[in-house]
């Protein structure tokens, strides 16, 4: 069927929800109207405007983090498909585009907020259930900075024993990639690990859950490899003839370039593979203790090269099938998923760098998060995941990790990879403990709105826009809103002690007590030690 093009010059009516098959959707964006969505990576690009100049296409490509078939406007107008879209902005004019499947568009009220709780009711409700409550109420610790591609039990337990000498409260531990031989073998290496019950056992006396690093890439050179080839668990080789059929073509396996080489992979769309995947997990579970898992990679621009598969699918649906095996196990930390909102995943941003233009990607990435239906969020690593950045002691930027800790504090988690007591003097270390407590110490309340969302589908942190709608801050990037009446507004940029911060109509105390009357911006001194935030008095 050919496209059909439908131009909108005027509002949508109300509430109303309009589809067709094979669309393209052209609308003239307002004046002073504003666009989110789309790919939470690209948060920081956001909001767009009449103004903007873009095109994106998310078949096959989510950009390294969460990706969903969404866009929300400020004048309460959205677009949601349940395939990938193409979109952009030029001359003035949103255009959205499938190649199969609808496109749904309408207005729900007049503002973000309405057009958010309209859509994430209709097309992702929350399903009632949250991540593992641990994820919220304590710091998150991972190995992958201290112990890169060394993951070992001496090394593992040295690392955990340092976060509690060091008065930091235990929470999870996630043990990252290259605890195994082989990937697809999923057991840990004897080679270094001489008794991974008793680690875990340990570890769990110490106060600590325990992730492990997992992904859906298999060694080719594996027996695990030979075995789920032989089986028909793999993906394969696309024939460029058309001639062969997927029953016929067994023991091709593809093979895909990733970060770490080339590797077979798992099919997931295969029933059976998913029963074999979920055996080698649950193995972990039962015989060693583990406590859940960091679903990495899956990311749809690993299935876009014509691979074969048991069930027909876009290399998005290879995305959201690798996100559904995470529902097994509440402990669970997602980097790139595809249209799993309202679910009970833990969802992390992709790595950020240890540089200020990273850190100032933080809190608008978030948002996007937020915005897309993605409640149960983390940002990244304090001071960045890229392990590059901390090899060279001398590159490593003590004020940039603190001020990517105030960052964290109040964000619905709050992860440590590099060790502040490693790398920070005695002084900035005491100012990142300080943050961990206080993310303990709002730990009960971030829980209580990770459970409202899990009923409603609130977000647990939100823009401004989205928590103060019509207010005209729709462009606010470096403050944000826990629930509905803690405004956060960290410093992102070095040197800088002073900061402007916008403040809602109402009366507001700052964190030392100081009391404000809002509907005003004002401006505070913010020295290193500080993450100021301000509570609505009722």
């Amino acid at each position: 069927m050919k496209n059909i093009t439908v131009f909108i010059l005027m509002l949508f009516l109300s509430g109303t929800s309009y589809s067709q098959e094979n669309q393209s959707v052209e609308i003239e964006v307002e004046k002073d109207e504003y666009w989110w969505g789309g790919i939470s990576s690209l948060g920081y690009q956001t909001p767009y405007d009449k103004n903007s100049n873009f095109s994106l296409n998310l078949y096959g490509d989510n950009k390294g983090n969460q990706a969903q078939p969404l866009l929300l406007s400020s004048n309460g107008r959205y677009i949601w498909s349940e395939s990938p879209i193409e979109y952009g902005i030029s001359n003035g004019k949103l255009t959205v585009s499938t190649t199969n499947g609808k496109i749904h568009y309408g207005t729900a009220g007049n503002n973000l907020k309405s057009a958010y709780d309209y859509v994430s009711e209709k097309y992702f409700p929350s399903n009632g259930k949250i991540p593992d409550e641990l994820l919220f109420t304590h710091p998150q610790y991972n190995t992958w900075i201290e112990l890169m591609y060394d993951q070992n039990e001496e090394d593992i337990l040295r690392y955990a024993q340092s976060i509690i000498d060091n008065g930091y409260p235990p929470g999870v531990l996630m043990i990252d990639d290259n605890w195994q031989e082989d990937y697809g073998t999923w057991e840990f290496s004897a080679r270094r690990f001489k008794d991974p019950k008793g680690m875990i056992k340990k570890l769990h006396g110490m106060g600590f859950k325990v992730m492990l690093w997992i992904c859906p890439f298999v060694s080719s050179d594996s027996e695990v490899f030979r075995k789920l080839a032989a089986e028909g668990l793999l993906l394969l080789d696309a024939e460029r003839t058309q001639e062969v059929l997927w029953a016929n073509t067994k023991n091709k396996a593809a093979v895909i370039r990733w970060w770490n080489g080339a590797s077979a992979c798992l099919d997931l769309s295969n029933p059976k593979t998913k029963e074999w995947f979920k055996g080698r997990l649950d193995y972990l579970v039962n015989e060693y203790g583990v406590d859940g898992f960091k679903f990495d990679a899956g990311d749809a621009q690993f299935y876009k090269d014509d691979v074969i598969s048991f069930e027909e699918s876009t290399p998005n649906d290879h995305t959201q099938y690798f996100a559904e095996m995470g529902l097994y196990y509440p402990l669970n930390e997602y980097r790139a998923s595809w249209k799993m909102a309202g679910l009970p995943l833990a969802q992390r941003l992709r790595d950020k760098g240890h540089n200020w233009e990273d850190l100032q990607k933080l809190i608008p990435d978030q948002m996007s998060q937020s915005v897309m239906g993605y409640a149960y969020t983390c940002p990244d690593m304090i001071g960045g995941g890229e392990y590059q950045s901390f090899l060279n002691s001398d590159t490593i930027d003590e004020e940039l990790i603190v001020r990517s800790a105030q960052v964290h504090a109040l964000m619905p988690m709050m992860q440590f990879s590099v060790a502040p007591w490693r790398v920070l003097s005695p002084e900035n270390q005491e100012i990142c403990l300080k943050m961990a407590n206080l993310h303990e110490q709002f730990g009960p309340y971030i829980l209580e709105l990770a459970r409202k969302a899990s009923l409603t589908g609130e977000p647990i942190v939100k823009p401004m826009e989205l928590a103060f709608p019509g207010c005209g801050y729709e462009t606010i990037k470096d403050q944000f809103v826990l629930g509905s009446d803690i405004v956060v507004a960290p410093v992102m940029e070095k040197g800088v002690r002073s900061r402007k911060v916008v403040l809602p109509k109402g009366n507001w105390v700052d964190e030392m007590g100081k009391k404000y009357e809002g509907g005003k911006v004002i401006e505070i001194n913010v020295p290193i030690e500080r993450l100021p935030y301000f509570k609505r008095r009722k």
